[in-house]
């Protein structure tokens, strides 16, 4: 099976219960301050990859980390995952930014995300 590739995952999101707390945590792990710092999100840069901290889950929910791939076209790959299987979770929408975001569900009920820069 052949589709649209994926340019691999370069963001993952945590919930956090403690946003202060994680974010001195991060930073520590990490040898950096956050890029972003708000009260409902720290993201934090490094080497291409992007660690975010969400308090509470957030507005999704999260109850463990979640992988976010990178994507060109995520209208096309959200129907090929859920063509092959998957269940969407949360559709496509615009973050800010003209960044579009997904999440899905695999067969096993594993929460995966996509992540569109347009």
């Amino acid at each position: 099976m052949t589709g649209t590739p994926t340019q691999g995952i370069k963001t993952v999101l945590h919930p956090v219960t403690d946003l202060a707390k994680a974010t001195e945590v991060y930073a520590a792990l990490l040898g950096i301050r956050p890029q972003t710092e708000s009260e409902y999100y720290v993201g934090f840069d490094v080497e291409g990859q992007h660690i975010g901290l969400v308090p509470g889950g957030g507005p999704q929910g999260m109850t463990s980390p979640v992988a976010y791939w990178h994507v060109t076209d995520i209208e096309a790959k959200l129907a090929e995952v859920t063509t092959a299987g998957g269940t969407v979770r949360d559709s496509a929408k615009d973050v800010g930014g003209g960044r579009l975001v997904a999440t899905f569900t695999d067969s096993d009920g594993n929460v995966l995300g996509l992540v569109q820069d347009q």
